[in-house]
């Protein structure tokens, strides 16, 4: 091809470049309309949950209001069930899912995640007067857990991997609530949840006579922020924002009125500081 050829296709490619219109992202259209719309968890107390008038509280609840205040815009809580998390953002009902989600490369195949902004352990929830006192106590017990959790599938992999010949049995709810019912209806005698809900469940009396039980050995649970996983300038924006609310300590008033004492570390030594 001869050089006066190759600058005219240059010349007519840059034409083109300049051409097209910027693409909006839905940070962008966020602004716009003026209002934040938060897929967050309402029956995970103290992250999320409905208060005597039906009202949404809880630390996700609160970090929802605060991300839209630093936007400058109203917000709006889209109570969701797990299982309804990811497809309230594949739907366009929800912007963000600010709903203690686990960030696993599973899930990230299908979503975007943020950086972590919560730290959880696993654990299991018994009646008061259980014998149930170490892990290897539910080898052979019914256990519950809340469908589409990462505890769910990690306690389902761990038995599958460790107790091969159990004579165990796992029953998934719909939600937390019925999970925590059924523990205390005896239908199971176990359910698995995260000790921050755990620890607010028996403290609230709220399901009877309940005690904390062992915790899982899966390690910590790191949960960020969900959305649409092409939306990379939503997703700057909001990696941003946890990472300003982490260092401001917004996120520690947040965890000490809601559940109280100092917020997880969310560094790992040697990779992140």
């Amino acid at each position: 091809m001869r050089q006066s050829s190759l600058s005219l296709y240059a010349a007519l490619f840059a034409t083109c470049a300049i051409a097209q219109p910027a693409q909006a992202d839905l940070l962008d259209d966020v602004l716009s309309r003026g209002e934040l719309r938060c897929a967050v968890v309402l029956d995970f107390p103290p992250m999320g949950y409905r208060g005597p008038d039906n009202e949404p509280l809880g630390m996700d609840v609160d970090i929802c209001a605060d991300l839209a205040a630093e936007m400058g815009i109203d917000y709006q809580i889209l109570g969701v069930t797990w299982a309804e998390r990811i497809p309230a953002l594949i739907s366009g009902r929800a912007d963000v899912a600010v709903a203690s989600s686990s960030d696993t490369l599973e899930r990230a195949q299908t979503v975007g995640f943020t950086i972590p902004y919560m730290v959880f352990q696993f654990q299991a929830l018994v009646p008061a007067d259980s014998d149930i006192t170490e892990w290897e106590d539910l080898r052979d017990a019914h256990v519950g857990a809340a469908i589409g959790t990462t505890y769910e599938s990690n306690f389902s992999e761990y038995r599958e991997a460790n107790w091969p010949d159990n004579d165990g049995q796992l029953t998934t709810f719909q939600s937390e609530n019925e999970s925590f019912m059924a523990v205390s209806q005896g239908r199971v005698d176990a359910t698995i949840g995260s000790d921050t809900a755990i620890a607010n469940i028996v403290a609230s009396g709220q399901f009877g006579d309940l005690r904390p039980g062992p915790i899982a050995p899966f390690g910590a649970d790191i949960v960020g922020f969900m959305t649409v996983r092409q939306e990379f300038g939503w997703l700057n924006y909001l990696d941003l924002y946890i990472n300003r609310a982490y260092r401001s300590g917004r996120l520690q008033e947040f965890y000490e009125e809601h559940i109280g004492g100092d917020m997880p570390d969310l560094t790992i030594p040697g990779v992140y500081r």
